[in-house]
């Protein structure tokens, strides 16, 4: 690897004006870029800089992260182009020279000392957008450090991802099929959601659009609930004396169950203070399930046992069969 105050790989220098990620065979892609810069190349944003280079599209990847090694390891991969860390800011100039979308792919507690990072250098051109799993305290906080800018701020939220983390779980399939939600801002223009939408479409993935306070109502239910509760049975049996020989035993049910709390402690802590009034909502109503389950085995009611658990088997059942996933466009705030 060739060193330069912007780091870069053999195969493309920062200053050369070709295309990393030239077209494989004859796929050319309909979307296409000068520079796109991700800070926080792991699993998503290394997902979606390897789907755009397998479907062909044109344009430089950057790659910024707050540890050297991270940006040199996604480097190795050919993930990005070329990297910088977010304490070089010479480097960090160089990388945003000339971008026309910036993505932030790091957890939601970051965004706003990102965006402190990002605005002395943000030209008129260069749109942002983000892959956080809550977007009211995301968007307060492009607000409050972009201000007049802040039309250049279409807030995003992939609905993909895996158990692993890091740049090397990176997947170039990874949204194919799957929803990318969009919270579009009052201020900003219709062709700039547009140029986010495409990109992601690029990928394989589904647009929807939401409003921010309900996209927060939605995940607080859907996705934040289910991880603080996987996390919770293992920490459960965890504080038990006999935990050991209870995992010795786990099988299918709990792996199934609690898959997710093998993902990153930072990003759903972050995820959880952030989103506390809708998830604070969502674990008093799951309190409340608990709590009926739990008379009915005391009082040994089967009935009510059954019925409770038919009806959820039967919703289950039908997300199955529908793909496990729907669209979010044109969803009514309520």
């Amino acid at each position: 690897m060739q060193r330069f105050s912007l780091r870069s790989s053999a195969r493309s220098r920062p200053h050369e004006c070709r295309p990393c990620f030239p077209p494989s065979g004859d796929v050319v892609s309909a979307f296409s870029f000068n520079k796109l810069v991700i800070f926080g190349v792991g699993l998503i944003g290394g997902s979606l800089a390897r789907g755009l280079r397998e479907r062909g599209a044109r344009g430089r990847v950057i790659g910024v992260g707050r540890r050297l090694h991270a940006v040199e390891r996604a480097l190795e991969l050919g993930v990005i182009d070329a990297g910088a860390t977010l304490d070089d800011d010479a480097a960090l100039a160089e990388a945003l020279k000339g971008a026309d979308i910036v993505l932030l792919a790091a957890p939601v507690a970051q965004t706003r000392a990102l965006l402190e990072r990002i605005m002395p250098h943000l030209e008129a051109q260069t749109l942002i957008t983000d892959a956080g799993s809550t977007k009211s305290d995301v968007i307060e906080a492009a607000r409050s450090v972009l201000g007049a800018r802040t039309a250049q701020f279409v807030p995003g939220h992939p609905i993909a991802g895996r158990e692993s983390s890091g740049v090397e779980a990176a997947l170039p399939e990874l949204y194919v099929g799957r929803n990318v939600v969009l919270c579009p801002l009052a201020e900003n223009a219709p062709e700039a959601v547009e140029r986010i939408a495409a990109m992601w479409r690029e990928v394989g993935a589904v647009i929807g659009t939401m409003s921010a306070a309900q996209h927060d109502r939605v995940f607080a239910s859907v996705s934040h609930l289910p991880h603080v509760l996987s996390f919770a049975l293992v920490d459960q049996i965890l504080a038990s004396p006999d935990a050991e020989l209870k995992l010795s035993f786990a099988a299918g049910g709990f792996r199934d169950f609690t898959r997710i709390a093998a993902s990153s402690p930072e990003m759903w802590r972050d995820v959880c203070l952030a989103n506390r009034s809708a998830l604070l909502a969502e674990l008093d109503g799951y309190t409340e399930v608990l709590a009926k389950l739990r008379a009915a085995i005391d009082a040994g009611d089967g009935a009510a046992l059954e019925t409770l658990f038919a009806r959820s088997r039967a919703a289950r059942t039908a997300w199955q069969e529908r793909g496990g996933k729907r669209a979010a466009d044109a969803v009514p705030d309520k």
